[in-house]
C-alpha cells in the first residue's frame, strides 16, 4: 500500500506477449506539492528511463512492445524546489501459454523403489506455472501429485507397484496450469514390467579354475526378477568393449577367451524380461589380471663382435623384450646357450636377468648362440643365430645408405642391394646407436630385420632431436655379411661451442694440431666438417682456413702452411647442416724451423749421382782437371825463387862439382869401407787433424823466401852422397805443408870430416845451418838448444792440409859434389826437385 498515491494497471498485471496496458497514476489528498510551489507534475519511469510525465494530480498513459519476463514501472512527484518523490509503483508480468508436456514416462527403480515420472515441458511460459502429475490403477485407484518447483519436468510420486500385478495396466498423465491458461500430456499407458528398471548386480568377481586362463567364470548377485544379462569386459588400455548376453545366468558365466597376464575390466547390467522394461545401470568395474601362460614369442637377437686379441674375441649379445601377448607372463628370466657348430656339444650355457650379455670366445671355429625367455610357466622357443663376421664380405656390403630426418624423433634409412650379390641377399639388418652418449656410458644398441626385398626402415624407436646417431646396414647371406654406414640426425643446429685445442707440436716441418671433441649435449646434430683457422699475431688480416671432413677418430690435422719463427694464433669451428660454431680456445703456437733433411739429401745424392757418371768418361775428366788447375790459387802457380840468390848462398862460397844425376851410378858407387855412411831421410807420418787457418801476411812471405804446398814425387827425392853422416830419420806432420828446405841433407861450413853428425835443427828459412843442412818448416819445432830466432813464420798456421810430400820416403838423390852441397847447386819449383 502507498501513502501519497496509487498505481492502476488495466487490463491485468500479467498480460501474453504482444499486449497493450494502461498505466494510471493519481496523488491521495494533501500529498501535493506546497501551495508555494510554482509547479508540480507526476512522472513515470519503465526501470530508470523516464517515459512520460503530466502536470496535476494524475497521469495515464498506454504501454505496449513489454518484453518476456517482469517490468517494473514506478511513478514519481517533482516539485519546483525539491527532489523527485516516489509515489507508488507496479509489475507487470509478459508470458506465454504453457504448452503440451511431452515424452513422459515413469519408472520404478528395483522391485521396491517408486514410481517417478519426467516429461518434456517445452517452451518457457516466463509465468509461474504448476505442474500436476496423475496415475490411475485397477480397482478405480487414483494418485496425484502437483509439483511446486517453478521449472518443474519430473514427479515422484511416492508410490511402489507389486510385483503381484505384473500384468496390471496403469494410465498416467500431467497438466500444466499459469495465468494465461492450461495444458495437458496425452494419457500414457505401461505395466511394471514395462517401467521397472532393475538395480545393477553386486558382489562382482571372478575365478580361474586350474589358475589357467582357458577356464574363468565370472560371479555376481542380482535381483530375484532377473531374466537376461548383458557383460562387457576389456583389456584395460583398450577403448572398446567386448560384449557378451546371457539369459537366466542366475549370478553366473564362463569366458573363454581372455589373454594371459593380462588387466581387464568387467562390468554387468541386468533386465527383468526380454522385450519388455529397461537394462538396470552397469555395474561398478571389477578390474582384475588374468593368470600367466607359457610365452610363446620368440625374442629379437643381434650381436656384436670385437677381436680382444690374436685368438680372442669378445661377442655382445643384444635382444628386445618380448610384447605382452608374446610373453604372457612376468619374464624372470634369460636363458643363454653358446656352442661350436662343428663339435655340437654345448659350450657354455647362462641364465640372466638383463636384456644383453657378453662373453669371450676363440676366434678359430665356427660358433651359435640360442637365447631363450622364461616365466613362471615355462619358457619360450629359443632363437638361434650363427657368429659371423659381420663387415667380413665386400662384395655383399649395401650400396648408397643415406638417412634423413622424418620428424623430431624418426629417421627414415634408405640402401640399395649390393651390386654384384644382390641374389644371395637373405636378411637386412638396421642398427643404430648415438654417435657420442653423455656420461661416457655405452650408448643403447637399436636394431630392426629387413626383408630382402625392402630397401628402407623408418626408425623410430630411441631417437632424440639434436643427438647425432651412427646408422649400420649389415647384409646376411648364409655365414657371411657385409656393412655400410653412415650418420644422421632427426634434428640439428649449429653447434653451441667450438672444438678445444688441447696441444700443438711439431713434427717433420709441419705442425700438428690435436683438439677435444664437442661435448655431446653441444654438438645439435652430426658435425659434418671441422675448420682450423689461423693468422699472424697482432694481424688485422683475414684469417686462413683449413676444413677438415669428421672423422671419429683421430682428433688431428697437420698443417704445411705455416713461416718458421712467426707467431701463430689458432683456433677451431665445427659446422653441422645448420651452420658454424662459435670459435674455440684460441692457441698461439711458432714454429721453430728445424732443418728438414730430406728437402736436399734427395737433391744431393741425385747430384752426387750425375757427376759420377760424368767423370766416368775420360774426355769429361781431362776437362775438368784443365779446369781445376787454372782455378788452382796463385800461390801454388808461383815460381819457387832460386836458392842461389840467397844470402846464405853468397856468404859461404862452395865447391863446384859436376852432378851426375844417373841413379845407375849411385847405386853402384854407394858407400865402401871408406866412404862414409850415406845420410837416410824418412818421412814418418802422424795422423794430425787438418785445421785450416787465415795465413798471415809476413815479411818472409813477401820476400819470397820460404814456399808451402808443393808437391814432390819418388822421382824427385834421393839421398846425399857427399860425407855420410849417421843415418837420422826426418818426421813430417801428414797433411801439413813441408817446403823443400826442410830435407837438404848437406853439411855446413863449421863441419869437420871426422866429426859425428849433430842432431836435426830446424831452423828458419832465412837460416842454413852449417852442421846437418837442414831447412824448418814451423817455428813450433826448434830444439831446446837453439836461441828461439824472432821471425815472423811463427804468425804462419801451424796446420795446413796441403802437403808436397806424398804418403811414400823420399827418393834419393844422386849427384857428386864432393863434401858439401850448396844451394846454388839446387833448382826447386812446384813439380820435382832438380840438381
Amino acid at each position: 500500500v502507498c501513502k501519497r498515491g496509487d498505481v492502476t494497471v488495466q487490463p491485468s498485471h500479467v498480460i501474453s506477449l504482444g499486449s497493450a496496458v494502461n498505466i494510471s497514476c493519481s496523488l491521495k489528498p494533501k500529498q501535493g506539492c506546497l501551495p508555494s510551489s510554482s509547479s508540480s507534475r507526476l512522472i513515470l519511469y519503465k526501470f530508470d528511463r523516464r517515459i512520460y510525465f503530466d502536470h496535476g494530480h494524475s497521469l495515464s498513459s498506454q504501454v505496449t512492445g513489454l518484453p518476456l519476463g517482469t517490468t517494473l514501472f514506478v511513478c514519481k512527484l517533482a516539485c519546483s524546489s525539491s527532489d523527485e518523490i516516489r509515489i507508488c509503483g507496479a509489475e507487470i508480468s509478459v508470458g506465454v501459454v504453457p504448452e503440451q508436456p511431452r515424452n513422459l514416462s515413469c519408472i520404478q527403480k528395483g522391485e521396491r523403489g517408486t514410481v517417478t515420472c519426467a516429461w518434456d515441458r517445452g517452451r518457457d511460459t516466463h509465468l509461474y506455472t504448476a505442474y500436476t502429475l496423475q496415475l490411475n490403477g485397477p480397482k478405480n485407484l487414483t494418485w496425484q501429485k502437483q509439483c511446486n518447483d517453478h521449472y518443474c519436468d519430473h514427479l515422484d510420486l511416492e508410490i511402489n507397484l507389486t510385483p503381484e500385478s505384473l500384468e496390471s495396466s496403469y494410465t498416467v498423465k500431467v497438466t500444466a496450469i499459469n495465468s494465461l491458461g492450461s495444458a495437458s500430456s496425452f494419457p500414457s499407458s505401461f505395466t511394471l514390467l514395462d517401467i521397472v528398471k532393475p538395480l545393477p548386480p553386486w558382489d562382482i568377481r571372478i575365478k580361474f579354475v586350474n589358475a589357467s586362463v582357458n577356464r574363468c567364470t565370472l560371479l555376481w548377485r542380482d535381483e530375484g526378477l532377473v531374466l537376461l544379462n548383458r557383460l562387457r569386459y576389456r583389456p584395460i588400455n583398450s577403448r572398446s568393449w567386448n560384449m557378451v548376453n546371457a539369459t537366466n545366468a542366475k549370478g553366473r558365466h564362463d569366458l573363454l577367451d581372455l589373454k594371459p597376464f593380462t588387466e581387464y575390466e568387467f562390468q554387468i547390467s541386468s533386465k527383468l524380461h526380454l522385450y519388455k522394461g529397461s537394462w538396470s545401470d552397469w555395474s561398478e568395474s571389477l578390474r582384475t589380471q588374468t593368470p600367466e601362460e607359457e610365452p610363446t614369442g620368440m625374442l629379437n637377437v643381434w650381436y656384436m663382435r670385437q677381436h680382444i686379441d690374436y685368438n680372442r674375441q669378445q661377442i655382445s649379445l643384444f635382444w628386445k623384450n618380448l610384447s605382452l601377448l608374446e610373453a604372457r607372463g612376468k619374464i624372470l628370466h634369460y636363458q643363454v646357450t653358446l656352442q661350436e657348430v662343428a663339435g655340437g656339444e654345448i659350450t657354455l650355457q647362462n641364465i640372466t636377468e638383463h636384456t644383453s650379455w657378453t662373453w669371450v670366445i676363440p676366434r678359430t671355429g665356427n660358433w651359435a648362440v640360442a637365447v631363450s625367455a622364461a616365466n613362471s610357466k615355462g619358457s619360450s622357443l629359443p632363437t638361434r643365430i650363427n657368429i659371423t663376421d659381420l663387415c667380413g664380405t665386400e662384395l655383399l656390403a649395401p650400396q648408397q645408405v643415406f638417412a634423413k630426418s622424418e620428424g623430431m624423433d624418426k629417421l627414415m634409412v634408405t640402401w640399395t642391394p649390393p651390386e654384384k650379390a644382390a641374389p644371395a641377399v637373405q636378411k637386412y639388418v638396421v642398427e643404430w646407436r648415438e654417435l657420442h652418449p653423455g656420461g661416457g656410458m655405452q650408448p643403447p644398441l637399436g636394431w630392426l630385420w629387413s626383408t630382402p626385398y625392402n630397401l628402407s626402415a623408418l626408425i623410430s624407436e630411441n631417437i632424440k632431436p639434436y643427438v647425432c646417431y651412427e646408422i649400420r646396414v649389415h647384409v646376411l647371406a648364409g655365414d657371411q655379411g657385409g656393412c655400410s654406414s653412415t650418420r644422421g640426425s632427426s634434428e640439428h643446429k649449429a653447434p653451441l661451442s667450438g672444438p678445444h685445442i688441447n696441444a700443438i707440436s711439431e713434427e717433420k716441418g709441419s705442425v700438428l694440431i690435436s683438439w677435444d671433441e664437442i661435448p655431446a649435449q653441444e654438438q645439435m646434430g652430426c658435425i659434418l666438417h671441422y675448420r682450423i683457422y689461423w693468422k699472424e699475431r697482432d694481424s688485422n688480416s683475414q684469417p686462413q682456413l683449413c676444413e677438415i671432413p669428421y672423422r671419429i677418430s683421430p682428433n688431428s690435422h697437420p698443417i704445411d702452411s705455416l713461416q718458421p719463427r712467426v707467431t701463430y694464433v689458432l683456433w677451431m669451428t665445427a659446422l653441422t647442416a645448420a651452420g658454424e660454431s662459435p670459435q674455440g680456445n684460441e692457441r698461439e703456437f711458432c714454429l721453430q724451423g728445424k732443418a728438414n733433411w730430406s728437402a736436399f739429401v734427395a737433391p744431393s745424392i741425385c747430384t752426387a749421382v750425375i757427376m759420377v757418371g760424368i767423370l766416368s768418361m775420360r774426355c769429361f775428366r781431362q776437362k775438368v782437371f784443365v779446369l781445376l788447375l787454372a782455378l788452382r790459387p796463385q800461390w801454388c802457380s808461383k815460381e819457387i825463387p832460386d836458392p842461389a840468390n840467397s844470402t846464405w848462398a853468397k856468404k859461404y862460397p862452395i865447391v863446384e862439382e859436376k852432378t851426375q844425376l844417373a841413379l845407375d851410378r849411385l847405386l853402384k858407387d854407394w858407400p865402401t869401407a871408406e866412404e862414409p855412411e850415406p845420410l837416410v831421410i824418412n818421412e814418418v807420418l802422424y795422423q794430425v787433424t787438418p785445421v785450416f787457418r787465415p795465413p798471415h801476411h809476413s815479411s818472409w812471405s813477401e820476400k819470397g823466401q820460404g814456399v808451402q804446398g808443393h808437391y814432390t814425387s819418388e822421382e824427385d827425392t834421393g839421398y846425399i852422397a857427399s860425407s855420410p853422416p849417421p843415418p837420422r830419420a826426418l818426421t813430417a806432420e801428414t797433411g801439413q805443408g813441408v817446403d823443400l828446405y826442410k830435407v837438404l841433407g848437406s853439411k855446413g861450413p863449421d863441419s869437420k870430416p871426422g866429426n859425428p853428425a849433430s842432431p836435426l835443427t830446424v831452423l828458419p828459412v832465412d837460416y842454413l845451418p852449417t852442421h846437418e843442412g837442414y831447412l824448418p818448416s814451423n817455428m813450433n819445432y826448434l830444439p831446446s838448444h837453439e836461441a828461439p830466432i824472432t821471425d815472423p813464420l811463427e804468425e804462419l798456421p801451424q796446420h795446413i792440409s796441403l802437403s808436397i810430400f806424398p804418403s811414400s820416403s823420399l827418393r834419393p838423390l844422386t849427384f857428386s859434389c864432393g863434401e858439401k852441397l850448396t844451394l846454388d847447386q839446387i833448382k826447386m819449383g812446384c813439380g820435382s826437385l832438380m840438381l
